[in-house]
């Protein structure tokens, strides 16, 4: 084959799994028996649809028993502000009775003195005096307890407020809608089946989002960081499935064996002006946990060849063919893989959204190439010769070779 020096893109084989870091799991939030289930396995369901229900009956006596404790706290609390009132007014008057019993005293003591009363009636004078004392302390001690009572009942009221919201929050979960356009999976309840506070029913993952993780060798993620790092557009694709995916960044952890792309899913290939992704999942092309093999497009590299693996010898080696027809060795680069065809474009010029139909059309793989020796126009055996060694005479079909008499090789 003739040397064709041009830019290609080196292509890396992935093999990964899809994954929907969106998905969502639908607990039961309070132990109740599961009423309506109107949705399936594998089932589109658009947002707001209903997706699971529980039973009224186990869903409303917790609403009612909080807003009761509510209610009840609220009354005591009135309760104790009119307790506070009348305390007040009460203390007025045993303060008036306690200033008549002083009065009382002085006078039985002055009596006393002249022996015009007798040690008895002083006696219940003073024991009048100490008993409206003690009741003016009592009184006086219930008006000073008085805000810290308050202020309990009030952190009472807080705490059931709370559970009030909890109940209602709950009573809310109870009618679960899609929040987003999904597919469900993983149904784990039927209806009239009794499910604990918190126990799965069922997931849902939206249409859009979905993303393959899959795990790139060491040797190439410096060329990939340098690519996400100028904004160049790095494309996979899945032909056998016609789906194009695009690399969006590298996995925060790495190991030895490699660091984990995470690409997301763009388009289909055939129709990318028309086909959605939610086309592509309602399709089957795409669901969490499928295996998929793509090819990732790295960069394109400039003064490249793209060969066929029977070019190669060992592990650098290919021959040339030169004017004489004499086989020339010549050292190279391997680069990687590319398939004919992925050669550098202009991102800039084209529609992100049209995707260019020789790219990796026939998904064969080729051989990526490199040397400051090859220039265009020399010519390349592709056929794998068992003997080939240097100075080799060889027949192309279109040389002179078989007439001198020399030996050749086909």
């Amino acid at each position: 084959m003739p040397v064709e020096l041009a830019s290609h893109r080196p292509v890396v084989p992935l093999y990964g799994s899809v994954v929907a870091p969106d998905l969502i799991t639908v607990t039961a939030p309070l132990a109740a028996r599961v009423a309506m289930r109107p949705v399936h396995d594998g089932q589109r369901v658009a947002e707001g649809e209903l997706l699971v229900a529980l039973d009224e009956a186990d869903v409303q006596p917790p609403l009612t028993q909080a807003r009761a404790e509510v209610a009840d706290l609220d009354a005591q609390i009135e309760s104790e502000q009119i307790g506070y009132a009348n305390d007040q007014q009460a203390l007025r008057r045993e303060q008036a009775i306690l200033d008549n019993a002083l009065r009382r005293l002085e006078r039985a003591q002055s009596l006393a003195s002249r022996n015009l009363l007798s040690q008895s009636e002083l006696d219940d004078a003073r024991d009048g005096e100490d008993q409206a004392k003690l009741t003016v302390a009592n009184r006086q001690r219930l008006l000073d307890e008085h805000p810290t009572r308050l202020r309990r009942l009030q952190a009472q009221l807080e705490r059931a407020r709370a559970g009030l919201e909890i109940a209602e929050r709950d009573a809310a979960r109870s009618h679960v809608m899609a929040p987003f356009d999904g597919v469900v999976t993983r149904i784990e309840a039927a209806p009239g089946d009794r499910v604990a506070s918190g126990a799965a029913l069922l997931s849902i993952y939206p249409v859009t989002g979905l993303e393959l993780r899959a795990r790139v060798p060491n040797r190439y993620q410096d060329d990939i960081l340098t690519a996400l790092r100028e904004g160049l557009p790095l494309r996979a694709r899945v032909s056998e499935r016609d789906i194009e995916l695009r690399l969006e960044r590298l996995a925060g952890e790495g190991d030895p064996a490699g660091t984990e792309a995470i690409l997301s899913v763009a388009t289909s290939l055939k129709n990318p002006l028309t086909t959605s992704l939610a086309t592509t999942v309602e399709r089957g092309l795409l669901r969490p946990g499928s295996m998929l093999s793509v090819l990732l497009e790295l960069p394109p590299v400039a003064n490249t060849l793209a060969v066929p693996y029977s070019t190669l010898y060992g592990n650098d080696t290919l021959y040339l063919v030169n004017d004489d027809d004499r086989l020339e060795r010549l050292s190279v680069t391997v680069l990687g893989e590319t398939v004919p065809g992925a050669a550098e474009q202009d991102d800039a010029e084209k529609d992100e959204t049209v995707t260019d139909d020789t790219t990796m059309s026939s998904g064969e793989r080729w051989l990526l190439v490199a040397s400051g020796a090859l220039a265009s126009g020399q010519r390349v055996v592709t056929t794998h010769l068992p003997n080939a060694v240097d100075g080799l005479l060889v027949d192309d079909g279109n040389s002179t070779a078989a007439s001198s008499g020399e030996e050749s090789t086909p």
